[in-house]
């Protein structure tokens, strides 16, 4: 399928279709005219794509991971393992941002209203 029937089914940009394609994440092939040709297979590993994308990975996380979607229900196990170490990442984010909002929520709580003090200052 052309560029812009993929665009169409999937309601990403031409643009980002191209840069999945530089990335390496997406791969067509090529017509005697030169327009590029998309599998059908596209749409369902874009949307997998997106979707990992709102889970928190990155796209170069996404691309390790492509062999793994190639072997089925084989690469269960190892799929999982990935998941549990994004979720473990997420964990660690959100506990240094839940410390860094009480920090600045002690800072606030210590700033006068006159702003006579900053609370930026080392303590």
């Amino acid at each position: 399928m052309q560029i812009g029937t993929l665009s169409a089914r999937t309601g990403l940009s031409r643009d980002s279709l191209r840069f999945y394609e530089k990335r390496g994440l997406l791969q067509a092939r090529r017509s005697d005219n030169g327009y590029r040709d998309y599998p059908e297979a596209a749409v369902q590993w874009l949307g997998y794509v997106r979707t990992a994308q709102q889970l928190g990975f990155t796209l170069a996380e996404i691309a390790a991971d492509m062999p793994l979607l190639s072997q089925g229900e084989e690469a269960g196990p190892a799929l999982r393992a990935t998941l549990a170490r994004k979720l473990a990442d997420i964990d660690e984010r959100i506990a240094a941002l839940h410390s860094l909002r009480n920090e600045l929520a002690s800072r606030l709580a210590e700033t006068p209203e006159t702003g006579a003090s900053c609370p930026l200052r080392q303590t």
